[in-house]
Parts: structure tokens; C-alpha cells; sequence
């Protein structure tokens, strides 16, 4: 049997997913920051103007068209988290 408190278990394991879950909500947010500052400043041609460069859309179509959900999931994710770590 191992040693060692549940809580503090509990807690070792979170010290190692929060900072995955803020790495990957950093990393999705400065993606679609740089999309939309690609596109409002011209340097890069949106058509539809939904702020994602054209050039994008057709490589990772399907990364910006499940935008809210992948937000949405690292959100309700982080939430967890802190929820169970505090």
C-alpha cells in the first residue's frame, strides 16, 4: 500500500494538469489573437470577414469551426480544475 495522504495525492497530480490546461488556453488564445490581428490589420485577406484569415480556413478548417466548443471545453476543463484544487 502506498503512503502518503489522498489530498496530498490529489493535489500532486493537479500541480501537474493546471499548468497543461493554461498552456493550451493560452496557446488556442493567442491563435485566434493572431488570426484576428492578421485580418483587422490587412495583412492577411479575410472574405467572409469572420476574422480568420482565408489562407487558414483551408488547412485547419475544422479547428475554427469548433471554435466555441474547444473554448468551451478548456473553459469548463480549467473551472474543474481550480474547483478541485481549491
Amino acid at each position: 500500500m502506498r503512503g502518503g495522504s489522498p489530498t496530498l495525492e490529489k493535489h500532486n497530480v493537479m500541480n501537474e494538469i493546471i499548468p497543461v490546461v493554461i498552456f493550451t488556453l493560452v496557446l488556442v488564445g493567442g491563435v485566434f489573437g493572431y488570426a484576428y490581428y492578421v485580418t483587422s490589420t490587412g495583412k492577411s485577406e479575410d472574405e467572409n470577414k469572420n476574422y480568420i484569415p482565408d489562407s487558414w480556413e483551408i488547412g485547419f478548417k475544422w479547428f475554427f469551426t469548433s471554435k466555441v466548443i474547444i473554448v468551451f471545453i478548456t473553459g469548463v476543463g480549467l473551472g474543474f480544475l481550480l474547483k478541485t484544487y481549491f
